[in-house]
Protein backbone atom coordinates (compact mmCIF):
# COMPACT_ATOMS: atom_id res chain seq x y z
CA UNK A 1 0.00 0.00 0.00
CA UNK A 2 1.10 3.42 -0.94
CA UNK A 3 1.68 5.96 1.49
CA UNK A 4 -0.49 8.83 0.33
CA UNK A 5 -0.08 11.48 3.13
CA UNK A 6 1.60 14.49 1.31
CA UNK A 7 4.39 15.56 2.78
CA UNK A 8 4.44 19.13 2.38
CA UNK A 9 7.29 20.63 5.55
CA UNK A 10 10.86 19.71 5.31
CA UNK A 11 13.01 19.68 8.73
CA UNK A 12 16.86 19.69 8.49
CA UNK A 13 19.35 18.68 11.39
CA UNK A 14 22.65 19.10 11.55
CA UNK A 15 24.82 16.27 13.41
CA UNK A 16 28.37 14.85 14.14
CA UNK A 17 29.73 12.25 11.80
CA UNK A 18 29.65 9.49 15.15
CA UNK A 19 25.92 10.60 14.76
CA UNK A 20 25.45 10.41 11.04
CA UNK A 21 26.95 7.13 11.12
CA UNK A 22 25.12 5.55 13.95
CA UNK A 23 21.55 6.91 12.25
CA UNK A 24 23.29 5.41 9.13
CA UNK A 25 23.48 1.83 10.49
CA UNK A 26 19.79 1.89 12.47
CA UNK A 27 18.22 2.97 9.10
CA UNK A 28 20.12 -0.21 7.47
CA UNK A 29 19.18 -2.48 10.10
CA UNK A 30 15.48 -1.26 10.15
CA UNK A 31 15.29 -1.50 5.93
CA UNK A 32 14.47 2.17 6.32
CA UNK A 33 16.11 5.42 5.19
CA UNK A 34 17.64 7.48 7.19
CA UNK A 35 14.53 10.05 6.84
CA UNK A 36 12.23 7.86 7.56
CA UNK A 37 13.94 6.18 10.86
CA UNK A 38 14.38 9.38 12.71
CA UNK A 39 10.70 11.07 11.85
CA UNK A 40 9.34 7.81 13.27
CA UNK A 41 11.78 7.93 16.50
CA UNK A 42 11.33 11.80 16.47
CA UNK A 43 7.44 11.35 16.32
CA UNK A 44 7.10 8.46 18.97
CA UNK A 45 9.52 10.80 21.53
CA UNK A 46 7.58 13.78 20.77
CA UNK A 47 4.06 11.95 21.43
CA UNK A 48 5.51 10.62 24.72
CA UNK A 49 6.89 14.31 25.80
CA UNK A 50 3.15 15.68 24.71
CA UNK A 51 1.28 13.15 26.82
CA UNK A 52 3.54 13.53 29.95
CA UNK A 53 2.95 16.70 30.04
CA UNK A 54 -0.70 17.08 28.93
CA UNK A 55 -2.51 14.09 30.87
CA UNK A 56 -2.84 13.85 34.52
CA UNK A 57 -3.47 10.56 36.15
CA UNK A 58 -4.99 10.66 39.86
CA UNK A 59 -4.93 8.14 42.47
CA UNK A 60 -8.59 6.34 43.13
CA UNK A 61 -8.68 8.65 46.07
CA UNK A 62 -7.24 12.01 44.71
CA UNK A 63 -10.01 11.44 41.40
CA UNK A 64 -12.93 11.16 43.81
CA UNK A 65 -11.43 14.57 45.92
CA UNK A 66 -11.24 15.95 42.87
CA UNK A 67 -14.79 15.05 41.65
CA UNK A 68 -16.25 15.82 45.61
CA UNK A 69 -14.79 19.41 44.94
CA UNK A 70 -16.06 20.10 41.56
CA UNK A 71 -19.39 19.09 42.83
CA UNK A 72 -19.32 21.82 45.61
CA UNK A 73 -17.75 24.51 44.88
CA UNK A 74 -16.78 27.41 46.89
CA UNK A 75 -17.60 31.03 47.11
CA UNK A 76 -15.43 33.30 45.47
CA UNK A 77 -13.00 35.26 47.85
CA UNK A 78 -12.59 38.85 48.09
CA UNK A 79 -9.30 38.59 45.55
CA UNK A 80 -10.93 36.07 43.11
CA UNK A 81 -13.84 38.80 42.81
CA UNK A 82 -11.17 41.69 42.21
CA UNK A 83 -9.87 39.98 40.10
CA UNK A 84 -13.06 39.05 38.09
CA UNK A 85 -14.17 42.66 37.77
CA UNK A 86 -10.73 44.01 36.94
CA UNK A 87 -11.21 41.39 34.34
CA UNK A 88 -14.41 42.58 33.24
CA UNK A 89 -13.03 46.02 33.05
CA UNK A 90 -9.81 45.32 30.78
CA UNK A 91 -11.37 42.70 28.25
CA UNK A 92 -14.00 43.59 25.65
CA UNK A 93 -16.21 40.78 24.95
Amino acid sequence: MENTHLKESRLNIRCDVHARELLDKAATYTHVSVSEFVLSHALASAAQVVQANEQITLKPEDFHAFLAALDAPTKPNAALEKAMRRHAEQVVV
